[in-house]
């Protein structure tokens, strides 16, 4: 869906996992003392960047993107595979991406034959360039590549429509629960917003118009919410920081909170005020409480686990518990099952992997 993560998901973990400064320790396991709300925990891939697996609006399959050069995959690209009916099944995917430039941030239509994604083929059949910190201190940083357009395809690879154009950063799209409009965000007014488009007729609205980089928007299963994340620089030296950044093509996401609003845009209030990196927010399948990924427990800024809140950010209770990185989560469209992104079990690699648990109340 973090997909994570605008935001290049895979190069969130990457990046996220440069924060260590000791090797990830050995988690062989795919349950921790402590994740009360999974029960049935399945892996169900294994090596490479596995990142934003999000369900199909049936349910019976998922959609994610994966780095793994051991298979020829450099960067990003997009899979998408049926959900296993029984613990001992193998899951099994196919690329649908164009296998060239970058992608992110992909989705299922309702229809179940069509897919969106950001990809940066269009500029180049290469991967682009990963930023070069040393150039900014060493600071964590996002690049924001301007060749990203979302795309609609279909599920074998082919691109059937271009639905964004401007130049500038265009990714990180997801769909309303009736699939006809997208929030998705740009940069292309001068600042890192969200836009909502009504798929049918290309008509835009945006959302945000406050300094500081606004994306990973969700709706809520009921439609009649949004949540993302979002930063607010508001020292001098904070907007200068991040407005040089942004002139050069990044962000440094380090500091976000997530926010909700009406699904219009108003009523739009901060829930999180925990000053790390507070990202990749999802709603509970009753639309009441938000699901996110936050390090502020932990000075270093690692590890990364998922955490519950309600609309107000009252109640904030932990989820996840592996001592590397838990991210991405999405609930299945009957509210039985969440898919993560995780560490977890890798013997000590930088392997993330996706995993599917029964979610238990």
């Amino acid at each position: 869906m973090q997909k994570k993560i605008a935001v290049l998901a895979a190069m969130v973990i990457s990046t996220f996992s440069l924060l260590a400064q000791s090797p990830i320790p050995v988690n062989d396991s795919i349950l921790f003392a402590g994740e009360k709300h999974f029960k049935n925990v399945q892996q169900l891939t294994f090596g490479g960047d596995n990142a934003e697996a999000y369900w199909s609006f049936d349910g019976k399959s998922i959609i994610f993107q994966r780095t793994n050069p051991k298979e020829g995959v450099n960067c990003d690209q997009i899979f998408i595979g049926k959900v296993p009916s029984n613990p001992g099944e193998k899951f099994s995917y196919k690329l649908v991406s164009t296998g060239k430039g970058r992608t992110t941030c992909a989705y299922f239509l309702p229809d179940g034959k069509h897919i969106l994604y950001a990809s940066t083929h269009k500029g180049a059949d290469t991967c682009p360039p990963v930023p070069d910190r040393t150039k900014y201190g060493n600071k964590y940083i996002w690049p924001l590549y301007d060749s990203y357009d979302i795309f609609k395809a279909d599920l074998n690879g082919n691109i059937v429509k271009q639905l964004t154009t401007a130049k500038g950063y265009d990714a990180e799209g997801t769909l309303s629960p009736d699939g006809k409009k997208m929030i998705y965000c740009s940069d292309k007014e001068g600042d890192l917003d969200l836009y909502i488009m009504d798929l049918a007729s290309g008509k835009e609205k945006k959302m945000t118009n406050t300094l500081g980089y606004d994306g990973g928007a969700w709706f809520s299963p009921d439609g009649k919410k949004i949540v993302w994340r979002a930063s607010r620089p508001s020292t001098e030296a904070a907007v200068k920081e991040y407005k040089e950044l942004l002139a050069a093509g990044f962000v440094a996401p380090t500091h976000m909170e997530v926010w909700v609003a009406d699904a219009d845009g108003k009523n739009a209030k901060q829930i999180t005020y925990l000053q790390q990196a507070n990202w990749a927010p999802n709603f509970t399948p009753d639309s009441k409480h938000i699901i996110f990924c936050s390090n502020h427990e932990y000075k270093r800024g690692f590890p990364f686990n998922m955490y519950l809140t309600d609309l107000n950010g009252n109640g904030l209770e932990k989820i996840s518990r592996d001592k590397g990185f838990d991210a991405f989560p999405m609930f299945s469209p009957d509210g039985k099952k969440i898919i993560f992104s995780s560490n977890r079990n890798n013997g000590g690699t930088r392997d993330t992997n996706l995993f599917m648990a029964d979610w238990v109340e």
